[in-house]
């Protein structure tokens, strides 16, 4: 029983909970998703490319199979699966990816379609150029390396890059709590501002934004919120808006083509899908406006067609398309990386500076490993040198000499002991010899073909260009703007490799409101006595029988997007647009008007009318006998009600008349006034003033007591008679006087 307890151990469950998913979680941050901040690369890339370097497959060398290269990674150095480490291989040889592809793949590696890469059995990779930069001085161990997994082996816990990958290329992985996204960018406007940075150390991101101005992604686009671009690269976080680039082409039959030539990065590798979203909208009728939608990229490029409707508005199609679809979509930015085995997010300038500071620290190990080899070869040739000059003196060591340590220690130390010289002389030079150990290994491995007089000036040339290249590398080494110097040559040699014009547009656009397009019908609208209103299409009403309309005291033709003005005997006017009006049978009842806009109960309708009424004057008359005339222009608004005149206490408008821009021309107009108490007045339309809509008039006839104004009518040269509130005036008979003075019995006629 004792023996079984010791084979347990007590754990607090909550502590060891909280260490395992700590300690799981950093593994996933550091050794699978976040890529480190100096080479850009996440170990599962940077061991496929230290295992296509080990296997030889430089750009000059033939492909290899593509399953080879997983086994090697996933036998050697990454024994996570060989489906993550294809996809990681396929993912860097696509050049709809990256900017600069570090794998040159052989077969099918998926297209920006959305077709899947083959079986790596069928695919062949090498590296790339890029890669071979990426990999450039690996062998001279100025990067550390660690053990492998089972310790069998060893690897790069960084490679060496020459250039700046993570901005580059950029990056996405989600980790634990945690995430990246790196926009690529271009190559040139990278190493220009890593330049800047060198120059000028104290560089702000402001001025690091002169260069690289935001982020060019592989497939082209536009970003359309420039603006906010200073502010992601101050804080390393934001969102950047993508929009596929798109240009108009007359089609067929009348027809107009939207043309999309380059699609967002965030579907990149998804065309199909799109280009199916956008079918699915035509066929659910989502975008009535959409004809049909082709497909025709080639491999010239992305060509997808959206054909538009004729008499269809393409521009505000495509502003719906941009809403509704991934044309435009958004790119979150996330610039997290790891430094020391610590996840940070960076911003634009200490990307760059980790990278700079980086390659500062790889040259100067690499020129004390350049110089430390070089003092090596100087210190064999000066020897060889020497040795040239006593080749006699050394030849008769070497043949008095028992045993090569014996001349050995001869060249070294000047030991003559039992070594037989031809002269005394000879004996005392060799006695004054001090060659070191190298260069006694080299003189006495040297052939004789070294002394032919041209392989002695080669010997001469390569030590006076050893001798410089120890004064260069001393240099690097002891002076800052030396190393500076070197890593910006380096820099710009590597720009003309890789760089290329800008793919992407930097632009701040406002995406345009979509406005749904309805077809437009024409309509008339029926207004009984009582106030009922409803809508008919107009072929109905045309169909309609006489005494059905008769029932109607306003009748108003107009189209399915207009504005209905509705004036009333309280001097308002109200606007009802006609999709608000009820479509209905003409039989059936209708809608009260009250219900429709902001009439009082009390209010009567006097005047309906479409929105022609603002190219028109009006002519309104109250019952107390003011008149005026008001520009239509006066009624141009966006409000649904408002004041259409002024009116005195306890009066009101009795009538309205809409007067043409002709008729108000016509000399011969006049204006009939008639009171309830049967008096009328003729006088020239010229004496009625126009005012304001918030005038109330001048007077148009004198009233009798207890009498009132009726209505007003418009009497041009030939008409002799005219109807007001429902009754037949004989005008013919009626002289026409100035306005304002008393009136004279009017004649009805009985109809």
């Amino acid at each position: 029983m004792s023996t079984k307890q010791e084979q347990f151990v007590q754990l607090d469950f909550a502590e060891e909970m909280r260490t395992s998913f700590r300690d799981y979680a950093l593994s996933v941050i550091i050794s699978r998703a976040i890529p480190d901040v100096r080479d850009g690369l996440k170990p599962v890339q940077r061991r496929i490319l230290y295992a296509m370097n080990e296997l030889g497959l430089s750009p000059d060398k033939p492909h290899r199979k593509s399953a080879r290269i997983v086994g090697d990674t996933m036998g050697k150095y990454h024994p996570h699966g060989d489906s993550s480490i294809y996809e990681a291989l396929v993912h860097m040889a696509q050049d709809y990816s990256l900017n600069v592809p570090l794998v040159d793949g052989h077969g099918n590696f998926g297209s920006i379609d959305g077709d899947g890469a083959a079986a790596m059995r069928y695919t062949e990779a090498r590296l790339s150029q890029g890669a071979m930069r990426m990999l450039e001085s690996l062998e001279r161990g100025i990067v550390p390396f660690m053990p492998n997994f089972d310790e069998n082996e060893k690897e790069p816990t960084v490679l060496p890059a020459q250039i700046p990958n993570l901005l580059i290329n950029g990056t996405t992985g989600i980790a634990v709590g945690m995430a990246t996204n790196i926009p690529p960018h271009n190559p040139g406007e990278v190493i220009d501002a890593c330049i800047a940075l060198l120059d000028k150390p104290e560089i702000t991101n402001k001025e690091l934004l002169k260069y690289v101005k935001g982020p060019d992604f592989p497939t082209g686009g536009i970003v359309v919120n420039a603006g906010d671009i200073p502010a992601i690269y101050e804080t390393g976080e934001g969102k950047i808006r993508v929009r596929a680039l798109t240009h108009m082409e007359r089609g067929e039959y009348g027809r107009t083509n939207i043309v999309v030539t380059e699609i967002p990065y965030t579907v990149s590798g998804n065309k199909v899908k799109l280009v199916e979203a956008l079918s699915a909208l035509m066929r659910d009728k989502v975008f009535d406006e959409i004809y049909d939608v082709r497909d025709e990229s080639s491999k010239e490029g992305i060509r997808v067609v959206i054909e538009v409707k004729k008499d269809r508005d393409p521009e505000n199609l495509l502003n719906g398309l941009f809403k509704k679809t991934p044309l435009e979509d958004t790119y979150s930015v996330n610039l997290l990386a790891v430094k020391e085995k610590q996840p940070i997010v960076f911003d634009l300038r200490g990307m760059i500076s980790e990278f700079i500071a980086f390659r500062k620290e790889l040259t100067i190990l690499e020129h004390k490993d350049l110089l430390e080899k070089a003092r090596d070869r100087e210190e064999i040739v000066s020897g060889l040198l020497r040795a040239t000059d006593i080749i006699d003196l050394i030849i008769e060591i070497l043949r008095g000499s028992k045993s090569v340590k014996q001349a050995k220690d001869c060249l070294t130390r000047g030991d003559v002991t039992d070594i037989a010289f031809k002269s005394e002389k000879s004996r005392m030079m060799a006695f004054k010899l001090d060659f070191t150990m190298k260069q006694a290994n080299a003189i006495l491995a040297m052939p004789l073909s070294r002394l032919i007089g041209l392989e002695m000036q080669k010997l001469v040339d390569e030590h006076e260009e050893l001798l410089g290249k120890i004064a260069a590398y001393e240099e690097v080494l002891a002076s800052e703007t030396a190393l500076r110097n070197v890593i910006r040559e380096r820099l710009r040699t590597i720009k003309k490799e890789i760089s290329y014009p800008r793919r992407t547009q930097i632009e701040e656009m406002v995406l345009g409101d979509y406005v749904e397009e309805v077809k437009i019908e024409e309509l008339a609208v029926l207004i009984d006595r009582f106030g009922y209103t409803k809508c008919v299409d107009e072929q109905t009403f045309q169909k309609a029988a006489p005494e059905q309309i008769a029932e109607f005291t306003h009748v108003v033709h107009m189209k399915s997007d207009g504005v209905l003005c509705i004036f009333t005997d309280g001097g308002n006017l109200n606007r009802v647009k006609a999709e608000k009006i009820p479509r209905t049978k003409l039989k059936e009842k209708g809608t009260l008007i009250h219900n429709l806009c902001k009439i009082d109960e009390e209010e009567a309708v006097l005047y309906c009318s479409f929105e022609e009424l603002y190219d028109s004057l009006l002519l309104f008359t109250t019952a107390s006998g003011a008149i005026k005339l008001t520009s239509g222009i006066e009624f141009e608004t966006a409000r649904l009600q408002m004041a259409s005149t002024k009116l005195a206490d306890k009066d009101k408008v009795v009538s309205i008349n809409v007067i043409g821009a002709g008729e108000a021309l016509d000399s011969t107009a006049r204006v009939l006034v008639a009171t309830k108490k049967g008096m009328g007045s003729i006088f020239p339309l010229s004496e009625v003033p126009e005012l304001k809509k918030t005038g109330r008039g001048v007077r148009s006839i004198t009233l009798g007591s207890g009498d009132t104004v009726e209505g007003a009518a418009l009497i041009h040269q030939g008409t002799d008679r005219v109807k007001i509130a429902g009754k037949t005036i004989d005008c013919s008979k009626l002289r026409c006087r100035a306005r304002g003075g008393k009136g004279t019995k009017v004649t009805y006629i009985k109809e």
